[in-house]
């Protein structure tokens, strides 16, 4: 069975940099586009970033440049480093296919950009 944990979460000031980790289990990695999404209570969940199986990297307008999508097919583990924080980055980010997947979703881990 396929699951994908999510961790690396925290708080930061305005400008800080975090790396989020996605451990995914189960043998599927290497195939499958690859996603980071966010959500903020109340509000639509909303997508981040993607990684094709080929590498080809997609970044909703709001992170580019700031935030970089990259997997370790060995490690089945997907990451995503956010620099240049902002408070509107705050939210909780999840890991997922793309497109994503009802079953998969995890827990999300909690970012939080304010001074």
């Amino acid at each position: 069975q396929v699951q994908l944990v999510e961790s690396g979460g925290g708080s930061v000031q305005p400008g800080g940099a975090l790396r989020l980790s996605c451990a995914v289990s189960g043998s599927i990695f290497s195939i499958y586009c690859v996603g980071w999404y966010r959500q903020v209570p109340g509000k639509q969940r909303e997508l981040v970033a993607t990684l094709a199986r080929g590498g080809t990297t997609n970044d909703t307008d709001s992170v580019k440049g700031r935030f970089t999508i990259t997997k370790d097919n060995a490690k089945t583990t997907m990451y995503l480093q956010m620099d240049i924080l902002k408070p509107e980055d705050t939210s909780v980010y999840f890991c997922n296919f793309c497109p994503p997947s009802n079953g998969y979703w995890g827990q999300g881990t909690q970012v939080t950009v304010s001074s």
